[in-house]
């Protein structure tokens, strides 16, 4: 699998030296407001309370990460001046409201924000969540997947990384909890679909395929919840991080534990970092306080971890023994094979 240059120096800026992502979010929305409305009091939190508490985050975990993950409404305008220029920026695409229907959910950008605007920012890649069951309402499946084709072929002609978030989700009626084969079956399912080249994903941010709850001690795992990630990282066929989806610290590092022995090349976590501090809310100190006690040497543990046994990116079986090559003419015929951002030579 070949690279084009602005991907290849993109996946580079988001790793660390050695290829291995420790990439930390703070473009989370509905719960950082939802926390600030209920101590509050109030129905709408603050523009700038959110700004302060996610340039309060950016600023105290951004030494611990290969990258930050920013939505461009809050997090973007007071991270982008004090976010260290050697960190990769990633920069949030989808609405944090989707719209809910029978037959499922229907994601879209952020209003008057699109890839032309992350390229223009400097960012170095593009982030999607999109929720999806692989048996909703056909026309819901049609939406989703055109909405993640769309921001693939967008990220292809503008030639920045496209990091894509990938999140099932219990349709009306449905029990995860009570049927947890059937969700790791649509979580492997739905990985297995846009590993499609049309989609064009660069690096899979993936929730674990079992809940949890059910998540065993790595070493005592008779194989099965092994398998399952090791044929999540087969199916997704590219590099791959794990979202923390906000579990408990210790059952975050199992997660990660059975990632990395399938694998992946890192983590793309946000709440089981940071989630304890912004509970001292609205003391901002006190929440700096417990950043710097507890948020920042939890980092400095799963770093560790990562170090350890996460897989480089460009040692991803997907590039071949020779690791990632630089996609089109090169030499001398570099400048006339790279397409512009038209897509014309």
């Amino acid at each position: 699998m070949e690279l084009s240059a602005g991907k290849l120096w993109g996946l580079r800026r988001l790793a660390d030296a050695e290829g291995r992502f420790k990439m930390t979010a703070v473009d989370q929305r509905p719960p950082i407001e939802g926390l600030i409305c209920e101590r509050r009091g109030i129905e709408a939190a603050p523009y700038e309370e959110v700004c302060a508490v996610k340039a309060l985050l950016a600023e105290e975990l951004a030494d611990g990460s290969s990258a930050l993950l920013v939505d461009p409404y809050y997090a973007y305008p007071v991270a982008a001046p004090v976010l260290p220029p050697e960190k990769g920026l990633i920069l949030t695409l989808e609405d944090s409201a989707f719209e809910e229907s029978p037959g499922g959910r229907r994601s879209a950008e952020i209003g008057d924000w699109g890839v032309e605007k992350i390229k223009r920012t400097g960012a170095d890649a593009v982030k999607v969540l999109a929720w999806y069951r692989p048996d909703a309402d056909p026309a819901v499946v049609e939406h989703q997947q055109a909405f993640v084709a769309r921001t693939g072929e967008a990220c292809r002609r503008l030639d920045l990384p496209f990091v894509f978030e990938l999140l099932v989700y219990p349709l009306a009626g449905d029990d995860y909890a009570e049927d947890p084969i059937r969700r790791s079956e649509h979580v492997l399912a739905s990985v297995e679909a846009f590993a499609d080249p049309r989609f064009g994903v660069d690096l899979f941010k993936l929730e674990s395929p079992v809940a949890t709850g059910d998540m065993p001690d790595p070493d005592a795992d008779e194989g099965s919840v092994a398998g399952l990630f090791t044929e999540m990282g087969r199916l997704a066929g590219r590099p791959w991080v794990m979202l923390s989806a906000g579990v408990q610290r210790d059952a975050f590092e199992r997660i990660l534990t059975f990632a990395y022995r399938a694998g992946a090349s890192g983590y793309l976590a946000g709440r089981s970092i940071w989630w304890d501090a912004f509970c001292r809310y609205p003391d901002l100190e006190a929440m700096r306080a417990e950043l710097r006690a507890d948020g920042v040497p939890y980092m400095v543990e799963i770093n560790q971890m990562t170090d350890e046994s996460a897989t480089p990116w460009h040692d991803h079986p997907a590039f071949g023994p020779e690791g990632p090559t630089l996609a089109g003419t090169g030499g001398p015929g570099f400048p006339a094979g790279y397409n512009d951002l038209e897509g014309e030579r």
